[in-house]
């Protein structure tokens, strides 16, 4: 009976300790909470996990020593108790580990961002070792499990290749910072998006309708793309327009860049020191063309400064009195008639020998 109230106490105790340590963990999870690094916060979120049932686990083997039990049955307890704690340990230690990793990935842009690929490998690995400890506290020998798995991973990897090869080339692309979570890319087949993941097999990108593309790791690798984020994420993109004949270009490069100023200034997503840059190109059939160059902050914002540009500086022009001629194009026709569509349907007619101009929007 003394030994029994003895293992009582001891069990008692540890799930006391149990608890009461799960409550000093959580106080300290609420003040990691309030600070900026987030590996305390995964940190006491692991030791969350071990340290109550360290204490559980500690009590128990207190209270199987209290009891007169047999050589085997004490020893039996034991291991099942030592491979509880590694198991507890292992699980702690993979989430502490890869939380760790996730981490550091996310705070710096020029590493891995939200990849998970480095957690998954990072988990594998950290619950793999845990395994064999196990196998050698049961006294289970792990060298000709290796020795097998040496030899029975080859004809995995010669089964695995396409697996393998997303596998590798998704590290490569991470560790040479060609494409990061996060970047803006386009590739060669017409995709593009941002990067949402890259994972063991595939990379997720999410497209500006909000869809998602999944591409092998091995495909992207080899493929040609374009990465809008880099080397930095700021760009510059062209709006080509064009202006009548008569027009005084003087005037025109003045009031176009006064529009550009007012949208640089004004819209969000758009660059206010960029400097506004009018260049004339062509002599058209009915214009003079030119390019205007706008600085916008990242790839997605370009639709909306361009928008924003148009729409002023088609309204700067009609006060100003710039016009901006519609295309037009002149037939002259020898013999014969032939008939040149309008915009509602209709067609003009024209007979042999005679010369007629015509506007094709």
């Amino acid at each position: 009976m003394d030994d029994l109230v003895a293992a009582g106490i001891s069990v008692a105790a540890g799930l006391l300790a149990a608890f009461l340590l799960r409550m000093l963990l959580k106080w300290l999870g609420k003040h990691a909470d309030r600070t900026k690094w987030t590996g305390d916060d995964v940190i006491v979120a692991a030791l969350r996990t071990v340290v109550p049932w360290g204490a559980t686990v500690g009590g128990a083997a207190v209270g199987a020593a209290a009891l007169p039990l047999t050589k085997g049955v004490q020893h039996t307890v034991n291991q099942i108790l030592t491979v509880l704690m590694i198991f507890v340990v292992t699980v702690a230690a993979a989430r502490l580990i890869a939380g760790l990793v996730r981490t550091v990935t996310q705070s710096r842009s020029g590493v891995a961002g939200s990849a998970t690929i480095f957690v998954n490998i990072t988990r594998v690995l950290v619950l793999a070792i845990g395994f064999l400890v196990v196998l050698q506290t049961l006294g289970i020998s792990i060298a000709p499990m290796l020795t097998a798995l040496g030899v029975g991973g080859l004809a995995v990897a010669l089964a695995l290749q396409d697996t393998l090869a997303n596998l590798f080339a998704g590290i490569h692309i991470l560790a040479s910072k060609t494409v990061q979570p996060g970047d803006y890319i386009r590739l060669a087949s017409g995709e593009e998006g941002y990067v949402e993941d890259i994972n063991w097999r595939q990379t997720t990108v999410r497209a500006l309708s909000n869809n998602l593309i999944v591409i092998p790791n091995g495909e992207l690798a080899k493929t040609n793309m374009t990465n809008f984020m880099r080397p930095e994420q700021e760009l510059t993109i062209l709006v080509q327009a064009g202006v009548a004949y008569d027009s005084d270009l003087d005037q025109v490069e003045r009031v176009t860049c006064e529009v550009v100023t007012e949208v640089m200034t004004q819209i969000e997503g758009a660059l206010p020191e960029h400097e506004p840059l009018v260049r004339f190109h062509t002599f058209g059939d009915s214009r003079i063309g030119f390019t205007v160059i706008l600085g916008v902050g990242e790839f997605s914002d370009q639709y909306r400064i361009k928008h924003e540009f148009i729409k002023r500086l088609h309204k700067r022009y009609r006060a100003e009195g710039i016009r901006i001629p519609a295309p037009a194009r002149t037939v002259a026709i020898q013999g014969g008639s032939v008939a040149i569509p309008q915009q509602r349907g209709a067609a003009i007619e024209i007979e042999p020998g005679e010369v007629s101009s015509t506007r094709l929007d």
